[in-house]
């Protein structure tokens, strides 16, 4: 009976080597925001999310409806503590059993919640959470216990502003020493203590865009004809994303926590963008998310120059354009549907299928060089009136924009109108700030164009983009 049990065993490793899968599938996820006043209902979500045949789903709060829709399948399930309740859970206990209570032992019998996260990206905004986090992360996970759900683990999705400086080469990287006491190395400590995972937001979009100069779109997109790039200890990357995170791995070395399991909660790209954004298409979105899938379900894993052989969960982002998102056109625009269920673009979330099998991609648009292309940052002409006031004042005022023309007497004061003083001033902001992540938006007061829009002795200043 033994050794048939053994040659059983024998015989199911022989047939994962060959087919590269078997579960491969529960290591890709995908993102379900909400963030949209025309989505899907829950119940036709979930099964858009089943048809994909992913293994897990993270969403951006707790709901009970999408829940409900999720409970009696094998999707693992990644819920999240909204940001404005880590303080309080932080500082009482008995509030984070009534959140568990609530929200996750209610549904736990029928839905396969395995992963509690606490807020969203906290490190990124005001410190005055930071010493919250890690509390709210304790007292969370001594309510799972308290419950007796010990397949749920507790996590908080950071993102890729952690370090100091650039991240090439990764074997130089650290974090920022800001963050190193007061919460990185307790959260660590705290993740190695209970087995969880760190959950790391990964953008090579992000990091490309920034630096489009000096990175290829290639090593970006995992073209297997991207050039190499070679730490200064030898190890060779053949893709932006594998960079990423041993810049990780290395930083959480340096603090003591090498071993650390790593999740990717968030990453993808965007397929529609402003005139200031670049790379931002259908053609390339395609090709990031079905080479990632791939890599990250391949068999035996690749794991990265440090992490070699390692599986990273990943969660795709996202499920659907949302266009309740604010901030540049590509925050609306990652979505692998569009709001009514139709698809974006071809994608096998399984991974068998090779770039060969699609169909044909539209091309990608022609883009000019970077810092070759004259933008200015104007005011958009049908925005509420009231609106575009409180930009003028905000860009004048706490935006440090220079609004000593459009005052009496200066050379752009004329025509005096809100319109006109609200370009100049949005104009000169955007040049300013442009490049440290400052965007022509204003509360969608302003848009950009190719038009210079200078007149008589009102010079626009252009940003080179």
């Amino acid at each position: 009976m033994k050794l048939a049990y053994c040659f059983l065993l024998l015989a199911t490793a022989i047939a994962i080597a060959i087919s590269g899968h078997s579960d491969a599938r529960y290591t890709i996820g995908v993102n379900y925001g909400q963030l949209g006043d025309n989505l899907l209902a829950p119940h036709e979500a979930v099964n858009l999310i089943k048809g994909m045949k992913v293994g897990k789903v993270k969403i951006y709060d707790a709901n009970p409806a999408i829940l409900e829709e999720l409970a009696n399948t094998d999707i693992k399930v990644s819920v999240m503590l909204p940001n404005d309740q880590i303080i309080p859970l932080g500082m009482n206990k008995t509030l984070a059993h009534n959140f568990v209570l609530t929200n996750i032992s209610s549904f736990y019998s029928n839905t396969k919640i395995r992963t509690l996260l606490v807020g969203n990206e906290i490190l990124s905004a005001s410190n005055e959470t930071w010493p919250y986090l890690v509390p709210a992360m304790i007292n969370l996970h001594e309510a799972l216990r308290k419950h007796k759900l010990r397949k749920v683990k507790v996590s908080t999705p950071l993102a890729m502003d952690l370090f100091e400086g650039s991240l090439f080469p990764p074997s130089r990287t650290s974090f920022r020493t800001d963050l190193i006491e007061p919460v990185l190395k307790p959260m660590l400590s705290f993740l190695d203590d209970t087995r969880s995972f760190l959950f790391i937001d990964v953008y090579p979009f992000f990091e490309w865009e920034k630096n489009a100069a000096n990175i290829s779109l290639d090593f970006a997109l995992f073209a297997p004809n991207a050039t190499i790039y070679k730490d200064e200890n030898g190890l060779a990357y053949h893709n932006l994303l594998d960079l990423q995170l041993d810049a990780l791995v290395t930083s959480m070395g340096k603090v003591g926590y090498p071993d650390v399991k790593i999740t990717i909660s968030e990453t993808g790209w965007p397929t529609k963008m402003d005139l200031d954004e670049r790379g931002a298409n259908v053609h390339n979105a395609a090709l990031f998310n079905r080479r990632l899938v791939r890599k990250v379900l391949a068999r035996p894993p690749a794991g990265t120059p440090l992490r070699k052989g390692e599986v990273f969960d990943t969660y795709i982002f996202a499920l659907f354009n949302e266009n309740l998102k604010t901030g540049p056109m590509t925050e609306r625009n990652w979505g692998l549907f569009y709001p009514n269920g139709s698809k974006v673009y071809d994608i096998d979330l399984t991974g068998h299928k090779k770039d060969t099998q699609y169909g044909p991609l539209p091309p990608a648009p022609p883009e000019a060089a970077p810092g070759s292309l004259k933008l200015w940052c104007i005011a958009n002409s049908e925005a509420d009136p009231a609106a575009l006031g409180g930009a003028l004042s905000y860009a004048c005022g706490q935006g440090s924009a220079d609004c000593k023309p459009i005052q009496s007497g200066g050379a752009c004061f004329f025509p005096n109108d809100t319109i006109s003083h609200a370009s100049y001033a949005f104009n000169d902001y955007y040049n300013k700030f442009h490049k440290s992540g400052g965007t022509c938006v204003f509360g969608g007061a302003a848009n950009l164009t190719t038009e210079d829009p200078s007149y008589g002795s009102c010079n626009y200043a252009p940003t080179l983009v």
